[in-house]
C-alpha cells in the first residue's frame, strides 16, 4: 500500500523570504507619545508642589531672633502689646 501526499510539501528554497522576516521587519517601527501643553504644565506644577510639600517649613534663625526678643523684658511693651492684638482682630476680620 502507498500514501501519496494531498499537499506536496516545498523544500526551502535559497532567496525566498519566509513569513517571519515580515514580522522583524515591523518590529523596527517605533513607538511614539506626545503630550499636551496642559500635561506638561500641571506636571510640572505636581513637581513644584512635591518640592514644597517635602521642603522644611521652620525657619530656625527667624525662631530664634523671636525667642531672643520674646526672652527680651524691653522688647514686651504696650506698643507690642497693640499691633499683635490689632493684627490678631484683623485676621479674624474684627
Amino acid at each position: 500500500m502507498t500514501i501519496d501526499r494531498i499537499n506536496p510539501l516545498e523544500p526551502l528554497q535559497p532567496g525566498k523570504k519566509s513569513g517571519r522576516s515580515g514580522q522583524a521587519e515591523r518590529g523596527k517601527e517605533t513607538d511614539s507619545i506626545s503630550l499636551s501643553s496642559e500635561a506638561v504644565e500641571k506636571a510640572e506644577l505636581y513637581r513644584a508642589m512635591e518640592l514644597v510639600s517635602t521642603a522644611n517649613d521652620v525657619r530656625t534663625e527667624r525662631v530664634a531672633e523671636l525667642k531672643a526678643k520674646i526672652n527680651d523684658p524691653s522688647y514686651i511693651n504696650d506698643t507690642i502689646l497693640r499691633a499683635t492684638a490689632d493684627n490678631i482682630m484683623d485676621a479674624f476680620g474684627l
